[in-house]
């Protein structure tokens, strides 16, 4: 039967079932190692005991351990058990798992472990039957246990049976046969997976270790190779590339080499060095050479019509500002010639181009202020120009209002009007006008300049020289600055747009501290020299027209008919000083009090009060109250007209006329 191919089963080593079970042709299972599990039995060697145990997480079984073993598997291998074990131990150890029924059990006894002696010391008491009648079919038994005899035309009935179970018992044998190979050749090749990984962790480990004596080797090597060595793609590039970022690149890499050669040489010459220097030498020639070219082509296109340089400047000079260092470090020279041809150069170009700025400036239309429009003349040649019906010289404006002229100094618009619209401009400015497009030009091509030669220049010339080279660029556009000033200012009696032109100044001296640019200091102040003065001119000479005009009045009281025929309204030199006062304090709300014009207003206050006084004194002499009358009119006018101006200097003005209408409003 099948039951014979287990290997080392002793025909004598199986013990009869139970009574309390039926007959089966299956091994009996022990039900305390699990349901799919049967005792271990001595000799008889597991099925796959030397593979991996499918139902154990015992951690002690490896495979890798277990892929160290030789190839083959040991699953096949059988061997022939001549130590069985006795019958008679395994009856005692099976019946020494049932208690004797005879035996009292105490609740805190530990069970028997075999059979002792006191276990064979008791009565049996079968009920007078024998052990034949005893272990034969009973009818009580039968229906517990369901057991009965079989003959043998039952084994044969059930013949097919045991023949269909053989035939599953072999296929699952030989499924567990497929499975066992299976499991064997992946074990295999998972121990030559292992072994693989283990050669390739050996691999790794000498190749870092290579790795790092290879770096060790550069880093103290790589810079002296990189010395005494010049690839051929960088004397190419040097001889024959194009000059952009690469270029330049390329060139400080030549630079770099060439001063470490030098530094070199001073040590013992071998023969690396000396092949090597050669060679840079001919590098760095070349690339003066190129340098050279370069730069001077930029400049001859400075000189292009209708070019704007500052263009120029941004996309050809300053992307390459490294090529002039270059240049003044190994050629200092021909650094010193191109700089100066571009100096020449842009010296020309700022020339013409405001000179044929000024001309448009020219071009605009003036309000001509001359000494007629002083404050104590009477105009009578206009007056009979008006009543003659001839058409008047200039366009009509007011000498002594500033009107919205001061929103120069608020807008925001820091462009200067160009050329084009000079040319087609037909509206009549005042002098500031002109002025202020003119100076903001300048201002702005002057710092534009300077950052640009600080820029370019800078380390390689210091800011000393650099200044040198500013001013000597820009002198000549300076003295065309300066005369166009005196051309607007040497006869103008304008004194709100002088003062204007001064505020301005002031404005592009503070914008050019901000912009940190003092090269252009000494043009402001030489402007700053030409319009005080002619300011101060213009105010001796309002002073003068009022005090003329005191003089020319009466020394004598006027009498009673004349003064009641004489008005109390304000005077017009009262109305043309307000208005001028009005506009001086709001030019001069953050002025300080050591400026010339502060003591120039003075003196024409003192006058235009001495001349109201005289003046009420001669028409209105007889008349105290009227005359107290005419002058707090011209107190309160000039007090309204002054009255929305703030700053220092207004306010002080507005105390003394408040207090000067208040002493005459007592007697009026």
């Amino acid at each position: 039967m099948w039951l014979d191919r287990r290997p080392g089963q002793h025909p004598g080593s199986a013990a009869p079932p139970p009574n309390s079970r039926s007959v089966s042709p299956l091994p009996q299972r022990t039900s305390s190692r699990g349901p799919y599990l049967a005792p271990p039995r001595p000799g008889l060697n597991t099925r796959g005991s030397s593979a991996l145990s499918l139902v154990s997480n015992d951690s002690s079984s490896s495979l890798l351990a277990s892929a160290k073993k030789t190839n083959g598997s040991s699953l096949r291998q059988s061997s022939t058990v001549d130590d069985a074990p006795d019958p008679e131990e395994v009856l005692a150890r099976i019946l020494s798992q049932f208690p004797s029924s005879n035996t009292t059990q105490q609740p805190e006894a530990k069970p028997a472990s075999g059979i002792t002696e006191d276990d064979l010391d008791f009565d049996v008491d079968f009920g007078g039957l024998t052990v034949t009648e005893l272990a034969g079919p009973d009818v009580s038994s039968r229906s517990v246990d369901n057991y009965k005899h079989q003959s043998v035309q039952d084994y044969e009935r059930d013949k097919a049976k045991f023949e269909d179970l053989h035939r599953s018992i072999r296929a699952c044998d030989d499924i567990l046969s497929s499975v066992e190979s299976n499991l064997t050749s992946f074990r295999n090749d998972l121990a030559a997976v292992s072994a693989d990984i283990e050669s390739l962790q050996a691999r790794s480990e000498a190749l870092n270790v290579r790795l790092e004596n290879r770096k060790a080797v550069e880093k103290g090597l790589g810079p002296l190779v990189e010395e005494l060595s010049v690839s051929p793609l960088v004397i190419t590039t040097i001889a024959e590339g194009h000059i952009d970022e690469t270029w330049v690149k390329v060139l400080a890499e030549v630079d770099k080499r060439a001063t470490a050669h030098k530094k070199n040489a001073q040590q013992p010459q071998n023969k690396a060095l000396a092949d090597v220097g050669p060679l840079l030498e001919k590098l760095i020639l070349k690339a003066i050479e190129r340098i050279r070219d370069f730069l001077v082509a930029q400049i001859k296109a400075l000189r292009s019509p209708h070019i704007n340089a500052q263009i120029i400047q941004h996309q050809n000079f300053l992307r390459f500002k490294d090529l002039f260092a270059f240049l003044q470090k190994h050629q200092p020279t021909l650094a010193g010639e191109i700089c100066q041809a571009y100096m020449n150069t842009m010296r020309w170009y700022y020339l013409n181009q405001f000179t044929r700025y000024k001309q448009s400036l020219d071009k605009l239309k003036l309000h001509i202020i001359d000494k007629n429009d002083v404050m104590g003349h009477e105009d009578t040649s206009r007056r009979t120009t008006v009543l003659s019906g001839s058409k008047l010289g200039g366009a009509p404006h007011d000498a002594f209002s500033i009107g919205r002229r001061n929103e120069l100094l608020k807008t925001k618009d820091q462009i200067a009007m160009s050329s084009y619209l000079a040319d087609e401009d037909q509206t009549t400015h005042y002098l500031e006008v002109p002025f202020r497009n003119f100076n903001l030009a300048l201002v702005d091509n002057a710092t534009a300049e300077y950052t640009f030669l600080v820029s370019f220049f800078s380390p390689a010339l210091s800011l000393p020289v650099i200044s040198r080279h500013f001013t000597y660029i820009f002198d000549q556009t300076f003295a065309l600055g300066q005369a166009l000033t005196k051309q607007l200012v040497s006869d103008t009696y304008d004194g709100l747009g002088l003062l204007l032109c001064v505020r301005l100044n002031q404005h592009f001296a503070f914008e050019l501290q901000r912009r940190r640019v003092p090269v252009v200091d000494g043009y402001i102040n030489g402007t700053a020299m030409v319009l005080w003065p002619r300011l101060q001119s213009v105010m001796d000479a309002h002073s003068q027209s009022v005090k003329a005009l005191t003089s020319a009045l009466s020394n004598k009281a006027g009498s009673a008919s004349q003064a009641k025929t004489a008005s109390a309204a304000p005077h017009v030199v009262t109305q043309r000083f307000g208005q001028f006062l009005h506009g001086v304090l709001a030019l001069s709300t953050e002025a300080g009090d050591d400026e010339p014009i502060v003591s120039s207003l003075h003196r024409l206050r003192i006058e235009v009060e001495a001349f109201l006084a005289k003046h009420s004194q001669a028409q209105l002499g007889a008349d105290t109250r009227k005359r107290d009358r005419f002058l707090y009119n011209n107190y309160s006018l000039i007090l309204t007209i002054i009255s929305d101006v703030s700053g220092k200097l207004a306010t002080e003005q507005q105390d003394h006329f408040e207090s000067l209408k208040a002493s005459v409003q007592e007697n009026s």
